[in-house]
């Protein structure tokens, strides 16, 4: 029996188309562009001033000195966020244009509005969630209120409305909430920011809003009172000022905590995302960031791409569901 080999030329082609392909895909991938190689850009769906536009150029400015190139913070409010997030919706899926804006405006819009330029599920995809900390409700200081139960009895009997720092926003599901279980009838003023909301609180063209703790204290020596926090806990910077849930509230919507997404196109590199996210968790253990969360009265940080995914995939149907409940639609 005669064994038969390999015909020399063809054993040789075989070979030389191998290590053709092994050098191509090398070239190939000496060939992949570098991540970042020119400006990043984070859009704000809110005016400079309040916490995300905080988050962003405090995050922003420790991204530019770790990855070698600028990052940009451009704010576009208005339309309850649509604008801004709308924009990063549409970007090239590169990693070079970010949004962050409120939980609410990525998670309940979709249920707020019949329509909207983008797919929440499909367009965006989440990279970290800056924590926003107990939100403060505070009240025109001469209404004679202590508490949420006694500006409820007040509301009852007098004209009220509630500043919101965007349609859709959490204080306006906070104030249809209470209207549905109370029989008040608290009419919601849409900002498109919170200096805005509690200068009017302040002044007395409303009477209740719910924020950001550094927001609501720079008002809080012109004639805004707090009269409890959202959330499971204390805000760090009223200790004596109790929950609403201690307060006897048992609606799930003033347990929930919402914070501040950082959210990329759909299709961003898993690199990328991971690369973003851990900066952000590396950047929470910074001197900047502990000032950052020190002023806002914010005591817990954000969490790596993994753990975001976790929590998105948990609290996302919990807020939906809230706004499905509630009934609200904005168009």
């Amino acid at each position: 029996m005669t064994l038969r080999t390999a015909h020399p030329r063809r054993h040789l082609l075989a070979l030389a188309a191998a290590l053709g392909a092994v050098a191509l895909a090398g070239h190939a991938q000496a060939q992949a562009p570098k991540w970042p190689s020119k400006p990043i850009k984070i859009v704000v769906a809110f005016p400079p001033g309040g916490l995300t536009d905080a988050y962003a150029r405090n995050y922003g400015e420790y991204l530019s000195t770790k990855l070698g190139v600028p990052v940009v913070i451009e704010n576009k409010p208005g339309a309850g966020a649509i604008i801004g997030i709308d924009a990063v919706a549409k970007a090239p899926a590169d990693g070079y244009t970010l949004s962050m804006s409120t939980s609410g405006t990525y998670w309940q819009n979709r249920i707020l509005y019949s329509k909207l330029p983008y797919n929440l599920d499909k367009d965006l995809t989440p990279v970290t969630v800056f924590p926003s900390g107990p939100l403060v409700v505070g009240i025109h200081d001469k209404i004679p209120a202590k508490n949420m139960a006694e500006f409820v009895a007040w509301a009852k009997k007098n004209p009220a409305s509630m500043g919101t720092y965007a349609p859709g926003s959490y204080p306006h599901m906070v104030a249809d909430q209470t209207n549905r279980q109370h029989g008040t009838q608290i009419q919601s003023v849409h900002y498109k920011g919170e200096a805005a909301m509690w200068l009017d609180v302040a002044s007395g063209q409303s009477q209740i809003a719910v924020g950001s703790f550094q927001a609501f204290n720079a008002m809080a020596a012109r004639g805004v009172r707090a009269i409890g926090v959202t959330g499971s806990y204390r805000s760090p910077k009223l200790p004596d000022v109790p929950t609403l849930a201690e307060q006897g509230n048992t609606e799930k919507l003033v347990t929930l905590e919402g914070g501040l997404p950082l959210v990329a196109p759909a299709g961003t590199p898993e690199p990328i995302l991971k690369r973003l996210a851990d900066e952000a968790v590396a950047w929470s253990n910074t001197d900047k960031a502990a000032k950052l969360r020190e002023t806002f009265a914010i005591p817990n940080k954000p969490k790596n791409l993994a753990d975001t995914r976790k929590d998105w995939e948990s609290e996302v149907p919990v807020w939906i569901k809230m706004a499905v409940d509630l009934g609200i639609k904005l168009d």
